[in-house]
């Protein structure tokens, strides 16, 4: 009850300072979601209750009417997270996890060190041309496997999530804002990078995270060898773990397959989503019967209650006009020099990002961002392109990104553990690629 009422007082306190600021409903939107952030940082009710206060708290208070909230319960994504689940599902079940964590092992020192910059690297190499979603959902079984101290166990989740996101920003395909920011600079006919360019461009931020993020996650570990977990030999595959090695190896060569490389391939046009549920369901058919309806009983449904909260936060963001709203308000800082307003800019989008969707937030903040930089006299392409990279910093919620998310349901994460590091962690990335920015974008744009 004290937790309820602490989240109760920030709600307010948060209501009456924007409402001087905002108008009346992006007011109330804006206490509304102090209370839910709150909430699911103090853990003051469980994970999937708060989740679905949306459902009644927007419409209650004007902010959205409930056809617009409960549609995002149902959104296509949720269906990608299920079909990646079960994946995950039947890794476990299959005890498959196991071999693939000890050719992960032989790679990397069987330290925590080592297996945390293992986790982390491995996750981004994957992030890189496949979905953040689908790689957290592949190794969140292998991170939990090869421990059963609980505060590795913390670090290993955080490392395999984190070093997805920080993937996603290495090639164009690697997340969604990527691509919306190579559409929006041919529609205001600006030259966009080429796929190798990118790379180029986002390798200095994308290693700097790589080496400090695990550096910190590994931070008063032990660095000793881990206790009894490595397996010299494992027993032959049985028939389930070489039927799933088939279907998990058919869905990384099709996800491959499918991702376009512009300009030289197209993909073939499949929705992923569609591919990771379909995917998870042959799990259930007849000749292959690797899980069993009754296995759904250990599907986090609270997990899916959030991916709709952070929905629903996202449209309402956008339906009220307080992303723009906020985004507005960086013409003030118009006479600053350029680092300062790269690092606002950087700053504004990485913990915005962290209570909306990334893409919604990308989709508002570069025209916004375009008409500030062309009327301050800016470099363009800059402001567009650390704005985007910036999207992809949610590193403190677990409804700022999938991965986020998903290590989540693994149920042995506190949000408040979380937020902790992930605060440290979005300050870090906003400075890197601020400076990166200034030291080596300047030189192409």
């Amino acid at each position: 009850m004290q937790k309820l009422s602490i989240a109760v007082g920030i709600s307010l306190l948060f209501f009456a300072f924007s409402s001087y600021i905002f108008d009346p409903i992006q007011a109330r939107l804006i206490g509304t979601v102090a209370f839910l952030v709150v909430l699911w940082t103090n853990e003051g009710l469980p994970l999937g209750v708060v989740s679905l206060l949306p459902i009644i708290l927007f419409p209650t208070l004007g902010i959205v009417d409930i056809k617009t909230v409960t549609p995002n319960y149902s959104k296509s994504i949720i269906f990608l997270f299920i079909g990646g689940f079960l994946l995950a599902m039947a890794m476990q079940k299959t005890f498959l996890h196991e071999r693939l964590a000890k050719k992960l092992l032989s790679i990397f020192p069987n330290t925590p060190k080592g297996i945390i910059y293992s986790l982390a690297i491995t996750s981004a190499v994957l992030s890189s041309f496949l979905s953040n979603t689908t790689v957290t959902l592949m190794m969140m079984p292998i991170a939990l496997f090869l421990t059963q101290n609980k505060k590795l166990k913390v670090r290993f989740l955080i490392a395999t999530a984190y070093g997805a996101s920080i993937g996603g920003i290495f090639t164009p395909i690697g997340t969604p804002p990527n691509l919306i920011l190579l559409g929006f600079l041919e529609d205001i006919k600006l030259t966009s990078p080429t796929f190798l360019e990118w790379m180029m461009l986002t390798f200095p931020v994308v290693a700097s995270m790589l080496y400090i993020v695990p550096y910190i996650l590994s931070k008063s570990v032990k660095d000793e060898l881990l206790e009894a977990k490595l397996i010299e030999k494992f027993p032959p595959m049985s028939s389930d773990q070489k039927k799933l090695s088939i279907i998990l190896i058919s869905l990384v060569v099709l996800l491959i397959i499918n991702a376009p490389i512009k300009p030289f391939y197209n993909g073939l046009g499949l929705n992923e989503k569609i591919i990771l549920l379909a995917f998870g369901l042959i799990l259930f058919l007849p000749n292959i019967s690797i899980l069993k309806w009754e296995d759904f009983k250990d599907m986090p449904y609270e997990i899916i209650f959030l991916f709709g909260a952070g929905f629903s936060i996202a449209s309402a963001f956008i339906k009220t006009g307080l992303a723009s709203a906020l985004a507005g308000y960086f013409s003030y800082f118009a006479s600053f020099p350029f680092i300062v307003i790269l690092f606002l800019i950087a700053l504004f989008v990485s913990f915005s990002t962290e209570i909306t969707s990334n893409t919604a937030l990308t989709s508002i903040a570069l025209p916004i961002f375009y008409e500030f930089a062309k009327n301050s006299g800016f470099n363009i392409e800059i402001t567009l392109f650390i704005a985007t990279i910036a999207a992809s910093y949610a590193f403190m919620l677990p409804i700022a990104t999938p991965p986020n998310a998903i290590i989540m349901s693994s149920r042995v994460i506190k949000i408040k553990e979380m937020a902790k590091i992930g605060f440290l962690i979005n300050f870090i990335g906003v400075a890197i690629v601020s400076i990166v920015a200034i030291v080596f974008w300047n030189n192409y744009f």
